[in-house]
């Protein structure tokens, strides 16, 4: 029904800087929510930072400052530029969304993650 595609991640030194790249695709009508998470090893998944419809953000107390979500609405694509990262950084990131599909129907759809990686 609808696919997330991220791009982006690799591997950094800290202080260093990437910006990851979220595209949505398939049956979407809107999308009324799009975020990224992330999970270190052994943790549980977190939230980074998410931007609705209209453009309101909201940031883990862990990023703010350092890193920055945006969208752009006609490619239905969410970025999440880092800056200043950390080791503490390190940990697969998971692009999310909330979207309302052509048939009327709501779902919260993941992309499968990609790694970002910052050495000390």
């Amino acid at each position: 029904q609808v696919r997330l595609v991220e791009s982006g991640g690799g591997l950094v030194q800290a202080g260093g800087s990437l910006r990851l790249s979220c595209a949505a695709s398939g049956m979407i009508f809107s999308i009324n929510v799009m975020g990224w998470y992330r999970q270190a090893p052994e943790k549980q998944r977190e939230l980074v930072a998410t931007i609705t419809s209209s453009g309101s953000t909201n940031y883990a107390d862990s990023v703010k400052g350092r890193f920055t979500i945006s969208k752009d609405n006609v490619k239905n694509t969410v970025y999440l530029q880092m800056d200043s990262l950390k080791p503490e950084d390190t940990a697969v990131y998971f692009c999310n969304a909330e979207v309302r599909l052509v048939d009327g129907s709501t779902g919260r759809f993941w992309g499968q993650g990609t790694q970002v990686t910052v050495s000390s």
